[in-house]
Parts: structure tokens; sequence; C-alpha cells
């Protein structure tokens, strides 16, 4: 540490006192090196006299010309090289010629003439040593102080005993350069934990700028989601990049590392505090049962599977018609199972809904007892483009599975809907609704003829990190430095997280009677424009517009996509009823009489079979009260074909 600090003392001088230095110390080399030369000459350590002031007055006023003429006083010696050494042998040269002449050629009385050899060797062998001991010692520092300059100068929010832990392992990691903590406890506020100053967070700006902070930890598991959304607001005017520590149950088990630090995710920003969930209703349509996901490698099938899993029942199938899903949360789950030490037999089934034999086959070999019908196209501007494929698979996919499912003796089918299907203007959101109605109408009929199937429906908005949802899209562009895209800066979106909307299905379908459409509270509406924002200041950047031009991320207004509405609803009335949970409410939502639903849909499946796309959107208006198609036809098939119809 002393030879560090040395070294840091010496880098922080100007370049005219380091060339300086290098000339003191060539002037007390020139000095020694002629003691040196007379003691070696005479065999014995002499005393300084006359002689040697002569000679060493030669030394210096030969040497310190030439060896500034040759630039030894511009090279840096952390920086020194084969150049360098060839400068000082081509200087050293020059100046052992001129000095051995004055003492050898010419001649100095009481100089003995070997003196005029040897003085020349000592001070190459002093020069060459003290330029490489220059590259060596000031220039590994100064390479490990350029290399700290460089790394993110952290702060740590939370000065509690996850904050310290997580300063031992910083402390360590040659990756950060931690700076100081963050604390809003006043009493610690200018107090030095373990050589870190604990700082008020009013006073974040100030500290920012004056320490060059590029990054903010925290620290505060067991704050709440409202304060750490204070605490994030605070944040954002820094434009530091933010992560954070888990929450206080992720962080049980173990001490602190730097691994378990996360990029802050928008879940953070926009998720609420956990309501405790009803272990009777998680159990009671799970536990010890044979339950079936369709659509199981999708977003919300595959977080569905994984709260099943750690519901124990006897069984899971585990349906889905892409081969790589299906692969994949079928090796999460093992893993997960294999983690926490529980038994589930796993059935991965390839399937498509819309195929009655194979689906027939699948529901009677195994007779699940709840089914939670998860498999659907949910993305609105692609299905706009394909409506006779959306509303094959959304529509017919459903009524397929639902009618099967009565058929097996299915006790629970639960369909995951979406606010899109309230006064839709797409055919994706359409589409939906007329899968609700198509189960409400099933429902009925069910409760006439004793069937025991009890048909109920989950209606929620937009889950975070979903294939569908924005969050994605928005932090991949961020990552490509830009721009944005944004469809309409008035757009506004509901947003869940996906286990908590996961675990409300799960409850909300425990909780039926039979026809029973449940909607999440999902909370209030978010500005898209502002989701974006917070965004890219949370990730240490600045927003580029009129403002600020020199920021880094502009954000780009493309302009609304086929069948993309400004808002969502959950509720296409206003009377939703409470439920025996606080963000699960029951909605009354009219639908047609089996009968007549059951002819209306045979008219619509010889439209979509012949990929009539005027004819369907006219049968969906019929269908679904309160769909209002927005813009032209844009299925990509049907406008081809028109197009060469009319040449």
């Amino acid at each position: 540490m002393p030879l560090k600090s040395a070294s840091d003392y010496l880098l922080d001088f100007s370049r005219p006192a380091k060339q300086t230095i290098a000339l003191s110390f060539d002037v007390v080399l020139c000095l020694v090196s002629v003691w040196l030369a007379f003691s070696l000459r005479l065999e014995v350590w002499s005393a300084w006299s006359s002689a040697h002031s002569v000679a060493f007055m030669v030394s210096v006023f030969l040497a310190l010309p030439i060896f500034i003429v040759h630039g030894l006083y511009k090279a840096i010696f952390r920086y020194s090289g084969l150049p360098a050494l060839l400068s000082i042998l081509k200087a050293v040269s020059v100046y052992g010629v001129l000095y051995s002449i004055v003492f050898t050629v010419v001649t100095v009385s009481e100089v003995p003439r070997a003196v005029g050899v040897l003085q020349p060797i000592f001070v190459l062998l002093g020069v060459a040593f003290s330029r490489a001991l220059g590259r060596l010692w000031l220039g590994g520092f100064y390479q490990g102080r350029l290399a700290r300059q460089l790394l993110p100068r952290v702060l740590i929010y939370g000065a509690g005993s996850a904050g310290r832990q997580l300063a031992a392992a910083l402390k360590t990691s040659p990756e950060v350069v931690l700076v100081g903590y963050l604390d809003d406890d006043d009493r610690l506020h200018g107090h030095v934990l373990n050589g870190l100053k604990i700082h008020n967070p009013q006073h974040l700006l100030v500290v920012v700028n004056g320490q060059q902070i590029t990054q903010v930890y925290l620290a505060i598991p067991s704050a709440s989601r409202a304060r750490r959304n204070e605490i994030l607001e605070a944040v954002r005017a820094a434009q530091v990049q933010v992560r954070t520590l888990p929450g206080l149950l992720d962080l049980a088990e173990g001490r602190v590392h730097v691994s378990d630090l996360r990029e802050l995710d928008i879940e953070d920003l926009l998720g609420r505090d956990p309501v405790p969930p009803s272990h009777e209703l998680l159990a009671k349509t799970i536990t010890g049962k044979v339950v079936m996901v369709t659509g199981a490698g999708g977003s919300i099938g595959s977080e569905l599977c994984r709260q099943i899993v750690q519901l124990s029942p006897s069984a899971l199938l585990l349906v889905e018609q892409t081969e790589f899903a299906l692969y994949g949360i079928e090796q999460e789950l093992q893993g997960q199972m294999a983690a926490a030490g529980v038994q589930v037999s796993l059935l991965p089934l390839l399937a498509n809904v819309r195929d009655k034999s194979r689906m027939d086959e699948i529901l009677s070999t195994w007779k699940p007892h709840t089914l939670y019908h998860a498999a659907a196209y949910k993305h609105v501007p692609l299905v706009e483009h394909n409506p006779a494929e959306g509303i094959k698979n959304n529509v017919l996919g459903t009524l397929n599975t639902a009618k099967l499912a009565t058929k097996h003796g299915v006790s629970d089918f639960v369909l995951i809907s979406t606010d899109k299907a309230v006064r839709p203007t797409n055919v994706m959101g359409t589409s939906k609704r007329l899968a609700e109605m198509v189960l409400q109408a099933l429902a009925a009929a069910v409760q006439q003829s004793g069937a025991l199937t009890c048909f109920s429906m989950v209606r929620f908005g937009n889950v975070l990190g979903s294939s569908g949802s924005v969050v994605p899209l928005f932090r991949r562009q961020i990552k490509d430095g830009g721009p944005i895209t944004l469809t309409d800066e008035r757009i506004t979106r509901y947003f869940m997280t996906i286990p908590e909307a996961a675990q409300l299905v799960i409850q909300a379908g425990a909780m039926a009677s039979g026809g029973d459409v449940f909607v999440l509270d999902m909370g209030e509406p978010v500005k898209i424009i502002d989701l974006a924002k917070r965004m890219v200041e949370l990730s240490g950047l600045a927003l580029k517009d009129e403002t600020n031009p020199n920021g880094d991320i502009k954000i780009q207004v493309t302009g609304l996509r086929p069948g993309e509405k400004l808002y969502e609803e959950l509720l296409i009335g206003d009377n939703p009823l409470p439920t025996s949970h606080v963000r699960i409410m029951k909605a009354h939502e009219d639908f047609l009489p089996w009968a007549e639903l059951q002819s209306k849909l045979a008219a619509l499946g010889v439209a979509l079979d012949a990929n009539d796309v005027p004819l369907i959107r006219t049968l969906l208006k019929e269908l679904v009260p309160g769909y209002q198609p927005d813009g032209d036809v844009v299925d990509w098939v049907w406008t081809e074909k028109a197009s060469k119809s009319r040449i």
C-alpha cells in the first residue's frame, strides 16, 4: 500500500514537475557514478575531493544537454519500450565518447583516466535501470488506476445488513469501484462504515456529480414496492444505471453475493406488493389431481406450469404445438422439481388444440380434473394480417377443447382471456371475446344437461415480459442504442407481472361456479411513453429530444398498427362484483344461447374455410356486440388475391 500511495502521489504531478524529478534524478546519478568510478579505480571507498567535483561538473554539463536533445525527458517512463531504450543507448553513447575524450585523451589532473571509461558505464546502467523501474512501477499502477477510472463507480442504497454484505462482496470485485452508501436513516448521514461514507439520499445529485457515480445498487430487500418506487423516482433524475437485489424471500438462504445483483426490471416499477394468496384456493383444483395446460410453452402457460408444479398435482399434461417451446418448459420444470425435491409426473405432449382427434386421444387417456386453456394467438397485428387462422385457433380451438372436456368429464375448465376482448377493434380481441361467449353458452347448456364441467374465464391486461409485451422490445432497443419505437404517444395499457397473473388465474378458477367471467384488478393504466422514458433513465441514459438533442436514446412515433387501440378496458359493462379475493372481480357479460350461437359459428366456419375476410368481418360484427373494425382489410392472402384479380 505505501508503494501504491507513492505512485498515486507521483502520477498526480504535472508534466513539468515530473520532468524536473527525472532531471534531478540524473544529476544524482552523475554524482553517484563519479564516486563509484573513483572508488573502483582506487580500490577503496574514496572520500570526496576536488577531483571528484571536477569529474562531477563535467558529467552534469555534458549529460543533461545531451539527454535533453535526445528526448529522454519527453519519454513517458510508464510507456517506455524499445524505442526509448535505443534513445538511451544513443544518448549515453554520445555522452560516453565525449566524457572519455575529456578524461582519457585530454586528461585532467588528479582524475584517473579509468574514470573516463568507468563513469559512462555506470551512467548507462543507472539511466537504463531507472527508466525500466519507472515503467514497471509507475506503468503498472498507472494502468491499474486508468482501469479503475473506467470501471463503474457505485453507490449502495441501504447501509443495513444486505448493503454491508454486498459492500464486502464488491470490495473484492475487480469489476466496480465502490464509493459509498446512501441511507434514509438521518442518524447515519456523514458517518463512515468500513471506510465508506454514508450519504443523505437527498444529496444524491451532488454526490453523483462530485464523485462521477455511474451506478446505484439497491440493497433494500425489505422495502415495500411503494417505497422502492419512491426511491427509484428519486434516482431517475441522477441518470445513473440502477441494479437491485432480489427480495427477502430470495435472499433467505446464505449471504449476499455480487451474483445476486440483477438488472432492474420494469416489474420493479409497475408491479405491486403481492397480496398473500389463499392456499386453499390454490390447492383446491390442483393438489393430487391430473392437470392439463394448453399453450404450455407460452408466457402465461409456462408460468401456470411453474406454479402448478409447486402445488403437487399427481400429473401435469403440457400441451403445446411448438416443439422448441415444449422442450424448453419441460426441461425447466424438471430442473425446478429436482431443486425443490418435488415429484410430479410431467407429460410433454405435442398437439394443436384444433386437432380434434389428437385432443380427444389425450383427454381420454388421462382424463384430467382441471384444464387451463392458454393456447391462443395473441399478437394483434399478426392476427389482423391472418384473421382466419387467428379465429380458427382462438375460437374453434377453444370450442373443440371445451366440448372434449365436457365429453371426458373435466371438472374445471379455465380460459385465459384478455382485456382486448372488451369492445374490440381488432380480430384478436374479437376472437377472444367470442371464445368467452362460447364458454358462457356451453356453461349454460352444461348446467341444463347436468354435466360436470365448470367453465370459467379470467380476463386481464398485458403481462410484463410476455411475447407480446413492449417491455422486452424496449429493453432490446435501448441496448442497441435506440430508437425506441412507439406507435402513439397517447397509448395507455394495464400491466401485471406474469407470476401474479398466473397465481390469480389459479385462484379465480377455483372460485368458479360455471360461466363466470373473472376480471383481475390490474391497478392503474400506464402511459407507454412514460414507461419508455423511465426505462431509458433507469438504464443510466438520457432521453434524446428537442430539449436535449445530445441525449442517448430517441423515441420514434411510428403510428398505430392495424387494429391497435389507444387504450384497453377490462369490463364491457359497469357492474363488476367483488369476490373473496381483493384483486379478483366478477363481471356479468351478455352472451348468445348455445342453440343460436352454434348455427352462427357454423356459418363463420364456412367463411373461414373460404378465407372470405369481408364476410368474416360481417359475421363477427353480428356475433360480438361492440366489435368495430378499424381500417380496411389487411389480410395478406386476401389482399394479394384481390390485387391480382384487378389486373
